[in-house]
């Protein structure tokens, strides 16, 4: 499990996927039916999410286990930007469609 910060067209969203590369058909067409076709990435260390989300973290990862390939962890901007730190993002992905 992998988890991003995606900023898209549509504003900033954290989420947590089981895809390893943001590049893979199945992920991108995932973001593609939640109306995402171009952002810029910055992988999150998985246990920054769950440190900083606990219970929320928990539901959705049990999710994840269950075959779902893409779940929002948070949509806030202004949350996901309160609790994380720059110096906690991985280098940038960019995809456009």
């Amino acid at each position: 499990m992998r988890s991003y910060l995606f900023l898209t067209e549509n504003g900033p969203l954290l989420a947590l996927t089981s895809r390893e590369r943001t590049t893979e058909v199945e992920l991108l067409d995932s973001l593609r039916g939640r109306g995402i076709e171009k952002f810029i990435a910055y992988e999150v260390p998985v246990e920054r999410v769950h440190e900083s989300y606990a219970e929320p973290f928990e539901i959705i990862s049990a999710d994840m286990e269950n075959g779902t390939d893409l779940r929002v962890v948070d949509f806030d901007g202004r949350h996901i930007f309160d609790t994380l730190s720059f110096s906690e993002l991985g280098h940038q992905l960019q995809h456009e469609a």
